[in-house]
């Protein structure tokens, strides 16, 4: 997503709190209440309760994944998360916008099956990273990994799309020993990820770039017109190489660079795109970090341009290292996307095609991390939003 803030951050461990730390042997499942004194005791939360908090968020995250795949019309499947009731559950408020939520779901399904795209099965796994504790509330963050397969509609899909996502998840603890999910939202830069529905997120008006530096024409995104491809490989750039790169570190961060996910960094997607482009063949352009004219990235220093949409943009049409396509269908491997979600001229999300297959170019991307998701499903999802293809 958008990489205006440059704060050089990376992730680092987290450490329970010490509420959830002192959780010992014999605590019960549920939290308990001094029957003796006039105000009830602080729940505890053994791991047998993080056990269940993680179960309840991966059938959330799992009635997601299987709202999206093809199956048989009225084949009566139910929701993983609406079955679980008793001490760990949604809440009643929560319930509802699930319920909404699969049915968007439902509909993007639908619209992409329009558009000659079906996920024929799907996984979700969700991994706890880390539980707090204070007073009544737990505020659990999670890792959601998602596989979908894709159906050979045509014959030429790649074989899966996958994406991580991290949510937070907030349960209070009631008198009657039941916790609830009250909250649920994603915790990275997007709402990118094929079956997230969060916005996604863009900077501030006070923080659009008001330039006269490049401005890219938009890409129009009708369906699959005719397009040269290009020649991976033998050129003065290797673009399967790029495509290559992405693909290895989508999830796996190369760390040779720093990771610009995280509170104020402001996403790491264009950092990303850049290392596979570098990879690639893309040269560094040595300078002042301003300079949208510069380019290089390394462990210690990068130039706006290596990390910053807009920035990129700018450096990519100046340099000529790049030429707009007049369609995102046209994009070919080593192509870049990028997304100006409310259409307000600074552009917002940056990715890479690692796969063409049948007229259909598959991205990869950070700031939720995504393996070979197709420019139907991000059109499906976003269709209200400009778009600008890059031919590198």
């Amino acid at each position: 997503m958008k990489s205006r803030k440059l704060k050089h951050t990376r992730r680092r461990a987290t450490v329970l709190t010490a509420a959830a730390a002192s959780a010992v042997a014999g605590v019960a499942l549920l939290p308990t209440w001094n029957a003796g004194a006039s105000t009830a005791a602080e729940p505890q939360v053994d791991a047998r309760t993080k056990a269940a908090f993680q179960k309840l968020a991966d059938a959330v995250f799992t009635d997601r994944t299987n709202a999206l795949i093809d199956r048989p019309r009225h084949s009566g499947r139910k929701a993983k998360a609406d079955g679980m009731s008793g001490k760990v559950e949604l809440s009643s408020g929560i319930g509802r916008t699930e319920h909404a939520a699969r049915k968007q779901l439902d509909d993007r399904r639908n619209r992409l099956a329009r558009n000659g795209e079906k996920y024929s099965a799907g996984s979700t796994e969700v991994t706890l990273d880390r539980t707090q504790v204070k007073g009544r509330t737990a505020v659990v963050r999670v890792t959601e990994n998602t596989t979908l397969t894709y159906a050979k509609v045509t014959g030429g899909e790649p074989g899966t799309t996958g994406f991580q996502a991290h949510h937070e998840l907030t349960f209070k603890a009631d008198r009657n020993g039941s916790w609830k999910v009250t909250k649920i939202r994603e915790t990275a830069d997007g709402g990118l990820a094929v079956n997230q529905l969060a916005e996604p997120k863009t900077v501030s008006a006070a923080a659009k770039t008001t330039s006269t530096t490049p401005a890219a024409p938009r890409a129009a995104i009708t369906r699959r017109p005719p397009a040269a491809p290009k020649n991976l490989t033998g050129g003065e750039y290797d673009y399967r190489a790029m495509a290559a790169y992405a693909e290895k570190h989508w999830t796996n961060y190369n760390p040779a660079y720093p990771d610009f996910n995280g509170a104020g960094a402001g996403g790491d997607c264009t950092n990303f795109v850049s290392q596979s482009l570098k990879a690639g063949g893309w040269k560094h352009v040595p300078g002042y970090v301003y300079d949208y004219t510069r380019w290089f990235g390394t462990a210690d220093i990068q130039s706006h341009s290596f990390v910053g949409v807009n920035e990129w943009s700018w450096f990519a049409q100046n340099s000529e290292r790049t030429t707009s396509l007049a369609n995102v269908y046209q994009m070919d491997v080593g192509d870049v996307l990028q997304v100006d979600f409310d259409k307000d001229g600074s552009k917002d999300h940056t990715m890479i095609v690692t796969s063409r297959r049948n007229g259909v170019p598959y991205l990869t991307y950070h700031s939720t991390n995504t393996l070979r998701r197709s420019v139907t499903s991000i059109i499906s999802s976003y269709p209200n939003a400009a778009y600008y293809a890059y031919r590198t």
